[in-house]
C-alpha cells in the first residue's frame, strides 16, 4: 500500500511519440507528394508534423514528436494506456492552385501504435507499422505484391511507467469478446442497424471498479461468412477507420470444444453448437480490452472471485445514437433485450492458471438473480449505454470526465448525478442492499426481450487472461525440496569415509598384493623343482632358498618397492588410528609408539595373510526357497486370517533381506495402518520416500497420515508433488482433491476433480483406441497372410500398454453371469460334482503379484460398467485442457469437427472417486476412503452403483462395522444380483459371524459366475475350511488345490494335507505337508499332523521328531494335540515322555 500511495503523488510522466518516417507513399499525382502526420491518442490530438516532400523510393523523413502526460493520481490513467491506441493519420497535402486561399489535404491512411509496453515496464520500443489504405485513398492503388506503405514509430518515456515491486505484484486482465451465436429470431440483419454492447465490472482499487463497455457488435447473416484468420480490434479505436481498427498482430486463435471452459462444452451441446455457428446469425465483435490491475485491486479481484465465483457481464441492443449530442437535452438511452451471462471465473484461482474461455449461455436480466448469484447491487446497463454512445460519437468518456470551471459550479446536482450512474458495488458477507431487497420483494416487471435469450438459447464466446496467475503453482523442484526437508533422501549405499577401520582394511590389501607378488618370486625362481618333485624340505634347504630369494629381491629393487608400497597404507593407519599427525618431542616417546606400533602391524600383517591362505571352505548360504513376492502373499494371507503377528513377520522378513526397497517399506507401512499403528506406519512411509522421492504411492500415503495428523501444510506439498511427479495420474490428482475438500479449500479441489476427471476420460479414449487396434488386427488375421502381421504387431501394442506408466490403477470390465442360471443356492447332494470343479482350468487373479510391483493390488477393482458422467458437475468437467495456454484446434463447422461429432465417446469404465476408493481400501486409509465415497454419491449418474455399495461394505468391514457392511451388501445385490465380488463379500461377513451354511452358500454362488471376484484366494481357504468342518474331504481337498494352483502358500498346502489324511492317503498327504513345511517351516499344526502322517505309517523316529518340533513352536490346537497323543496311546510310540 505504501508503493502505491507514492505512485500516486508522483509527477506526471511524458509519454514521447516520435514519427521518425514513413515509406512507399503514393500521392494523389504521381510518386512524388508533400504530407504531414497527425498525432491522435483517444479524443485529444497530440499535433501535425510539417510537411515532408518525398517520393516512392525516397521516404518522408517526418522526425516529428509529440507527447502527452501519464498522470499517477487515478489508476484509470494507466488502465487507458493499456487498452488506447494511438493513432497516426497520414495526410496528403496539394499544392495551392490559383485563387485557392487553402492547402487541399487528402487522407492517405491509418496506423494504431500499441502502449501497452509502457504498462510492462518498458521505457522505448520502436514499431514499424503497416499504414492502412481509407476509402478514396491513393494507397488503394497500391498492388497486392508491391511493397506496402509503412512507417517508424518510437515510443518512449524517461522513468518506467511502473516500479519493480509494482510490475510484480499487479496484473493485466486481457478480455476478449468473441462472438454471440443462436441470437434471437427477431434480429433482422438486413433491418434497422443497432449498437450491441457487453459490458461487465472490473476492480479498479480495492474500493472502486472501472465499467468496461465493448461495444463495436454486428449483426451478421447466415451468408456472411468471416475470413479464416480473424484479426483482433481496438475496443475504443477513437478516429480509426478500415485497417486501423485492428490490433496490430493480434488474431482470435481457433480453439476445439475440448479445450473450451463454460456452460457448452459438453458432449451433447457440441451438435447444437455446430448448427447455430453455422447456420444462424450471429453478432461479431472480436475485440479485446487491457484492464489494469494495480496491486489492491489483484487482491480485490481474487476476493470477489472466491466470494461469488461468478461474474455478471451484460449484453444489450441499443439504437443508433445521432452523430451529435442535442443541446440543452437530456439524452436518453433506451436499452433493449438486457440480458445477462454468468462467468465462472473460478477457475482463474487454480494454481497456474491464467486462461479460461469458453460459450456462456446468456439469460433475462433480473435483479433479483444478479443479487443471488453476483451479491451486487445495481446493474450496468445506463452506464454502459451513455459510455457506448460516447465512444460512438468519437469522444472518450474518462477524459471528459474531467471538471471545467462552469462544472465546478454546478457543485451538488454533479456529483448526484455521478453516483446514480457508479458501477455496481459488491456486497460485503452478510450485507444487504435495500434497494435490490425491496425491488426483489416488490413484484417487478417481466423482462418479455430478455427472456427471448432463453428461449434461443443465446450464448457468447468470452476469454480471461491474466499476464500471470493469481494463484502460483509450486515448481517440480521447489516440491521436491519441500519433500528432501522433511524427510531427507537416504544415500542409495554407506558412505565411504576414510576412518581406522578403512585404513586397516587397506592395509590387509597391500599385505596380501605383496604377498601374492613375493610368490610369484617364488614360483619363478624355484618354479621347475616344485613341478619335478625335487624341491627338498630339510630345515637347511628352506634356509638356503629363503636366502636366495632375499637376495633376489634386494637385488632387483622389488624389496625397496614392496616398502614403498605399504608406507602409505601404514601412514593412514598411523594418523587415522592412532590420531599421530605431528612430531614427537622426545625420542623415547617416539620410540614407545615404534614398538607398540610394530607389534600391532605384525598383527595385522599376519590377520591379512590369514584371510589371503586360509584352506578351510565357507559353508555357502543357501538361496531362499521364497521370493519377496511370495513373502508378500503369505503376509496378506495372514492378514485376511486376522493373524497379525504372522503378517508382521513376513513383512519384516522382506525388510530384512532388502531394507534398500521402497516397495517393501511401503507395503510394511500399509499393513501397519491396517492395525492402527499410525506413528509406525509414519515412518515406513517416511522410509520409502527417503528411498525413493518419486515414489507415488508414498508420497500419497505420508500426505494421508499428515491430513489425519492435521499437519495440512505438509500434507499440501506431498500430495501436490505426488501430482508433479506423475501428471497423468488420475489418483494422484483425485487424492489431491479429496484432501482439499477435507480443508474446505474449494476451488483447489475442484481444480484437482477436474484435472482427474481429464486424465481419466484420456485414457478410456486411449484404451477405446487399442481395442479397436486389436479388433482391426483380428480382421487382418483373417485376411491371408493375417497371421504374419498380428504376430509383428503384438510387441507394439504391448510396448503401447506399458507406456500407460506403473503407477495408474488400472480397471478391467467383465460380465457377471452365472455358468448355470439355474444353479440352487445350497447343493441338493453332496455326491453331485462340485459346480466349481468346472472352474478348474479358468486362470484366477492373484492376491499376490509375482513381480513384486505394487501396482496389481490396485488393479484389481470394480468389474461392473457405470453410467455415463454428467458434465453439468462442476468439480468433474472435462473442459480443462485451455489452462496450460491456447492451442490451436478445429473449428465449429468444419469437416474435421463434423467428423469428430461421429466418433464414439467413451465412457471410463470406474470413475475418478471409485479408482481413488480402490487404492484407499488397499491401504486401509479408512477416512480418506470415507471421504472419496461421499464425493462418489454426489457424481450426478441416477444415485449410487453396484459397485458403490460393495466398496462401501469393503469399508465397513475393515471397521468391523458389520450389520452395515451387510446392509450395504443387500443394497449392492438388488441393484446387481450377479456381481461375483458383492456374493464374495457377503461369504466372509457370514464367514465372520461364525454363520458357516449361509458362508458356503454365498462361497459357491461366488465360484459359480464366470467372472472372478477379486479375492478368490481367501474365498477358497475358507470355503475349503467350511468343507473339512462339514466333513466334506474330497471337496476341501479339491478346492484347497485349486488355490494351491491359484497361488500355494503354507496354508493351501496344510489344508490339501489335512483332507488327505482324513480321506486316508497318506502318501498325498505328507508330500502337501511337506510342500506346507518347505513353506513355513515353524507352523505348529503342519508339525502336528506330519507326526501324525508318520504314526500312522509306523516311522517311530520321525513321529517322535515332528511331535517334538510340534511342542517346540508352541502348537495351541488342543483337539489336535488330543488326536495326537491318541494315536500315540494306540500305536504305543511317539511321545518322548513314554
Amino acid at each position: 500500500m505504501a508503493e502505491e500511495e507514492l505512485q500516486r503523488h508522483r509527477a506526471p510522466e511524458p509519454v514521447n511519440i516520435t514519427v521518425l518516417r514513413a515509406r512507399h507513399l503514393r500521392g494523389s499525382k504521381g510518386d512524388g507528394l508533400s504530407s504531414l502526420v497527425k498525432v491522435e491518442y483517444g479524443s485529444s490530438t497530440l499535433g501535425e508534423s510539417a510537411k515532408v516532400d518525398s517520393t516512392n523510393d525516397v521516404a518522408a523523413e517526418y522526425n516529428f514528436n509529440a507527447k502527452f502526460d501519464c498522470s499517477f493520481d487515478d489508476p484509470i490513467v494507466l488502465d487507458e494506456i493499456a487498452f488506447k491506441p494511438v493513432l497516426v493519420t497520414v495526410i496528403e497535402v496539394l499544392p495551392k492552385e490559383k485563387k485557392q486561399k487553402e492547402e487541399k489535404t487528402v487522407l492517405l491512411g491509418q496506423c494504431t501504435v500499441d502502449l501497452l509496453p509502457l504498462v510492462r515496464g518498458e521505457t522505448k520500443y520502436k514499431s514499424t507499422l503497416v499504414i492502412h489504405s481509407l476509402p478514396g485513398s491513393p494507397l488503394e492503388s497500391i498492388p497486392a505484391d508491391g511493397p506496402k506503405a509503412e512507417i517508424d514509430v518510437v515510443v518512449s518515456v524517461t522513468e518506467p511507467l511502473l516500479s519493480e515491486d509494482q510490475l510484480k505484484e499487479s496484473n493485466l486482465l486481457t478480455i476478449t469478446v468473441e462472438a454471440g451465436y443462436s441470437v434471437p429470431e427477431t434480429w433482422n440483419p438486413s433491418g434497422t442497424q443497432y449498437m450491441y454492447n457487453i459490458t461487465l465490472p472490473v476492480p479498479l482499487n480495492a474500493e472502486r471498479e472501472s465499467t468496461v463497455v465493448i461495444s463495436n457488435g454486428v449483426l451478421k447473416a447466415v451468408n456472411d461468412k468471416e475470413p479464416p484468420s480473424k484479426q483482433k480490434k481496438w475496443p475504443v479505436p477513437g478516429g480509426a477507420q478500415g485497417g486501423a481498427v485492428f490490433i496490430p498482430d493480434k488474431f482470435v486463435q481457433a480453439v476445439s470444444y475440448d479445450e473450451e471452459d463454460g456452460e457448452l462444452a459438453g458432449k451433447e451441446d457440441r451438435e447444437f453448437r455446430v448448427e447455430v455457428e453455422t447456420d444462424k446469425n450471429r453478432v461479431i465483435w472480436n475485440c479485446e480490452r487491457r484492464c489494469y490491475i494495480e496491486p489492491s485491486a489483484v487482491q480485490s479481484l481474487q476476493t470477489k472471485i472466491a466470494h461469488t465465483r461468478f461474474w455478471p457481464v451484460e449484453l444489450m441492443r441499443m439504437p443508433m445514437p445521432s452523430a451529435a449530442k442535442a443541446k440543452g437535452k437530456e439524452e436518453d438511452n433506451p436499452i433493449f433485450f438486457h440480458g445477462v451471462a454468468y462467468v465462472n471465473l473460478a477457475p482463474l484461482l487454480y494454481p497456474g492458471v491464467n486462461k479460461i474461455r469458453g460459450a456462456f449461455r446468456v439469460h433475462a436480466y433480473n435483479e433479483a438473480e444478479i443479487v443471488e448469484k453476483t451479491k451486487r447491487k445495481g446493474g450496468l446497463a445506463e452506464e454502459a449505454a451513455r459510455m457506448a454512445t460516447s465512444m460512438y460519437r468519437n469522444a472518450s468518456p474518462s477524459i471528459k470526465a474531467g471538471k471545467t470551471g462552469k462544472d465546478e459550479k454546478g457543485g451538488g446536482k454533479d456529483k448526484d448525478k455521478d453516483a446514480a450512474k457508479k458501477p455496481s458495488q459488491m456486497l460485503k458477507p452478510g450485507q444487504q442492499a435495500p434497494d435490490a431487497m425491496s425491488e426483489v420483494e416488490a413484484p417487478a416487471s417481466q423482462n418479455l426481450e430478455g427472456m427471448q435469450y432463453d428461449e434461443a438459447r443465446t450464448y457468447i464466446i468470452l476469454e480471461f487472461s491474466l499476464q500471470r496467475p493469481m494463484v502460483p503453482k509450486r515448481a517440480p523442484e521447489e516440491l521436491a525440496k519441500r519433500v528432501a526437508e522433511y524427510i531427507p533422501p537416504r544415500p542409495l549405499f554407506p558412505r565411504r569415509t576414510n576412518g581406522a577401520q578403512r585404513a586397516v582394511e587397506d592395509f590387509h590389501q597391500q599385505v596380501a598384493n605383496i604377498g601374492n607378488m613375493v610368490l610369484e618370486e617364488f614360483r619363478s625362481e624355484f618354479g621347475n623343482q616344485l613341478d619335478n618333485g625335487q624341491l627338498p624340505c630339510s630345515n637347511d634347504a628352506q634356509e638356503e632358498r629363503k636366502r636366495k630369494l632375499m637376495y633376489e629381491l634386494n637385488t632387483s629393487g622389488k624389496y625397496f618397492a614392496f616398502k614403498e608400497q605399504l608406507k602409505h597404507s601404514v601412514v593412514k593407519i598411523v594418523r587415522e588410528k592412532y590420531l599421530k599427525t605431528s612430531a614427537f618431542n622426545n625420542k623415547e616417546e617416539l620410540q614407545a609408539f615404534l614398538s607398540e606400533l610394530y607389534v600391532f602391524l605384525v598383527d595385522q600383517m599376519h590377520a591379512g595373510i590369514g584371510k589371503v591362505l586360509s584352506l578351510e571352505d565357507e559353508t555357502p548360504v543357501p538361496a531362499p526357497l521364497t521370493d519377496s513376492a511370495q513373502l508378500k502373499h503369505f503376509a496378506r494371507e495372514a492378514e485376511v486370517n486376522e493373524d497379525f503377528g504372522l503378517a508382521a513377520k513376513y513383512y519384516q522378513e522382506r525388510l530384512a533381506r532388502n531394507r534398500n526397497d521402497a516397495d517393501h517399506w511401503f507395503d510394511y507401512g500399509s499393513f501397519c495402518l491396517l492395525i492402527n499403528d499410525i506413528s509406525k506406519a509414519e515412518e515406513c512411509f517416511k522410509e520409502t520416500v527417503s528411498i525413493n522421492a518419486q515414489h507415488l504411492y508414498g508420497l500419497l500415503l505420508y500426505g494421508v497420515i499428515c491430513s489425519v495428523e492435521e499437519r495440512n501444510e505438509v500434507a499440501e506439498t506431498f500430495f501436490e508433488t505426488a501430482s508433479c511427479v506423475d501428471q497423468d495420474s488420475v489418483l494422484a490428482w483425485t487424492m489431491l482433491g479429496l484432501f482439499y475438500d477435507g480443508i474446505n479449500n474449494d476451488i483447489q479441489a475442484e481444480y484437482a476433480f477436474m484435472q482427474a476427471q481429464k486424465i481419466n476420460q484420456a485414457n478410456a479414449v486411449a484404451k477405446m483406441k487399442q481395442q479397436q487396434a486389436i479388433e482391426q488386427q483380428a480382421n487382418a488375421s483373417q485376411a491371408p497372410g493375417g497371421n504374419e502381421a498380428k504376430i509383428t504387431e503384438e510387441p507394439a501394442s504391448e510396448k503401447a500398454e506399458s507406456e500407460k506408466g506403473p503407477l495408474l490403477p488400472q480397471f478391467t470390465k467383465t460380465p457377471a453371469t452365472p455358468t448355470d442360471a439355474k444353479i440352487p443356492l445350497r447343493p441338493q447332494s453332496k455326491d453331485k460334482t462340485p459346480a466349481y470343479k468346472k472352474r478348474m482350468s479358468v486362470s484366477s487373479k492373484s492376491d499376490g503379484n509375482p513381480s513384486g510391483s505394487n501396482e496389481s493390488d490396485f488393479a484389481k477393482g470394480t468389474e461392473t460398467s457405470q453410467k455415463a458422467f454428467s458434465q453439468d458437475n462442476q468439480r468433474i468437467r472435462s473442459a480443462t485442457s485451455n489452462m496450460q495456454g491456447s492451442k490451436m484446434g478445429s473449428r465449429p463447422g468444419s469437416a474435421d469437427q463434423e467428423e469428430q461429432q461421429k466418433e464414439q465417446i467413451p465412457v471410463p469404465e470406474s470413475s475418478i472417486f471409485m479408482i481413488a476408493v480402490e487404492f484407499l481400501l488397499e491401504v486401509k486409509a479408512t477416512q480418506f476412503c470415507e471421504r472419496a465415497l461421499a464425493h462418489e454419491l454426489l457424481i450426478p449418474r441416477g444415485g449410487p452403483t453396484a459397485v458403490y455399495y460393495v466398496a462401501l461394505a469393503r469399508l465397513k468391514l475393515q471397521r468391523k462395522e458389520l450389520q452395515e457392511a451387510q446392509d450395504s451388501l443387500n443394497q449392492a445385490l438388488l441393484l446387481n444380483y450377479q456381481d461375483p465380488n458383492a456374493w464374495s463379500i457377503m461369504g466372509h461377513l457370514r464367514y465372520l459371524q461364525g454363520n458357516m451354511p449361509e458362508a458356503k452358500d454365498c462361497y459357491e454362488r461366488t465360484l459359480a459366475f464366470v467372472a472372478d471376484a477379486r479375492e478368490m484366494h481367501a474365498i477358497y481357504l475358507r470355503l475349503a475350511s467350511i468343507y473339512l468342518q462339514d466333513g466334506e474331504f474330497q471337496r476341501a481337498k479339491d478346492t484347497f488345490l485349486l488355490a494351491c494352483k491359484h497361488s500355494p502358500s503354507c496354508i493351501s498346502w496344510l489344508g490339501v494335507g489335512i483332507a488327505c489324511y482324513r480321506l486316508g492317503e497318506m502318501s498325498e498327504a505328507e508330500d502337501a505337508l511337506c510342500e506346507a513345511n518347505i513353506l513355513n517351516n515353524s507352523d505348529p499344526e503342519v508339525w502336528g499332523y506330519l507326526s501324525l502322517v508318520c504314526l500312522q505309517t509306523e516311522r517311530q523316529l520321525e513321529a517322535e521328531q515332528a511331535y517334538k518340533y510340534a511342542i517346540k513352536v508352541n502348537l495351541k490346537d488342543g483337539e489336535l494335540l488330543k488326536e495326537i497323543q491318541a494315536v500315540q496311546e494306540q500305536v504305543g510310540y511317539g511321545n518322548p515322555q513314554f
